[in-house]
């Protein structure tokens, strides 16, 4: 048995040697690890996206589901009392394919709605249409939990959504298994050339790039302005109250002397925002005032 270890052993190292020439042994922690994959890279033995998914694949277990969630202020959701003329717009508009059920408060969760339940209430049929007879349970997560865990659970369990929990028992947000999958397979950001841990990228003396899910505290930090972070905790659901819906790429909105332009977006989140100095923001900053809101292309 012993025999077999060693020679699985030095296989491994033979490959490790025929793979990064120069290196000696194997990576001792995670960082010589990615570290040698950058080196294979850079040698065109696989490409930026293939690096991307590797280093995700790694990462996805320091992470937790607060790190990704979806804010309770941005989720979608539909009321346990809604009649059917009043979810379908919901539906159609956000294109999602399912819906937190609330009960009088956002914090409160009730359970999930599938739009594809709502087909069996076409035509003649939706007059008996009541939103309570297609609730299905919810799945509750806590904030703290690790995103390698609650892949492993999406995947027997096979549900695609989970509402996420404070510690009081209250809604924080949600997440999907759309969410993990994409901290592994996500869009590459080449163009964006962040520093590891970094948030804020400065492009130019007055253009920035920030990703969204930036915390108000560190913009506020970084900038020396006050902007109030309570109604949200970052940067992108300041930016989606000021616009008061989900921007599209390209639209921009004016706050307090920064002008925010939607580099990125899907449909549930802003993901990357530029952000150009515009005027001194000190004294109003604390203020949703003087907001100004404009397409791609326009002032």
């Amino acid at each position: 048995m012993s025999e077999d270890r060693n020679g699985s052993g030095s296989l491994t190292t033979r490959w490790l040697e025929r793979l990064f020439p120069g290196v000696v042994g194997a990576p001792r922690d995670r960082q010589d690890l990615i570290a040698l994959l950058k080196q294979a890279k850079d040698r065109a033995l696989f490409d930026t996206e293939a690096l991307a998914m590797i280093e995700g694949v790694l990462q996805v277990s320091d992470l937790q589901v607060r790190d990704i969630m979806i804010p309770r202020a941005q989720m979608v959701v539909v009321g346990r009392d809604h009649q059917l003329k009043q979810v379908l717009p919901v539906v159609t508009k956000s294109a999602h394919s399912r819906f937190p059920v609330i009960d009088d408060d956002r914090a409160e969760v009730v359970g999930i709605m599938l739009a594809k339940d709502l087909l069996q209430y076409c035509g003649e049929d939706a007059r008996r249409f009541k939103i309570r007879d297609i609730v299905r349970s919810a799945v509750f997560v806590p904030e703290s939990k690790r995103l390698n865990v609650l892949l492993r659970e999406f995947r027997a369990s096979r549900n695609h959504m989970a509402i996420v929990i404070d510690e009081y028992g209250n809604a924080a947000g949600l997440v999907t298994i759309e969410d993990v999958l994409e901290q592994i397979v996500g869009e590459i950001e080449d163009e964006y050339d962040f520093d590891e841990g970094a948030f804020i990228l400065r492009r130019g003396p007055n253009s920035y790039t920030i990703k969204a899910h930036t915390a108000i505290e560190d913009f506020n930090e970084y900038f020396e302005v006050a902007f109030d972070d309570s109604d949200c905790d970052t940067i992108g659901g300041l930016t989606v109250n000021a616009f008061g819906h989900l921007p599209a790429r390209g639209e921009s909105v004016v706050v307090s002397g920064f002008r925010f332009t939607v580099v990125r977006a899907d449909s549930r989140r802003v993901r990357l925002l530029n952000v150009e100095r515009i005027g001194d923001s000190s004294g109003a900053s604390r203020e949703s005032v003087g907001m100004r809101l404009s397409t791609k292309g326009g002032n």
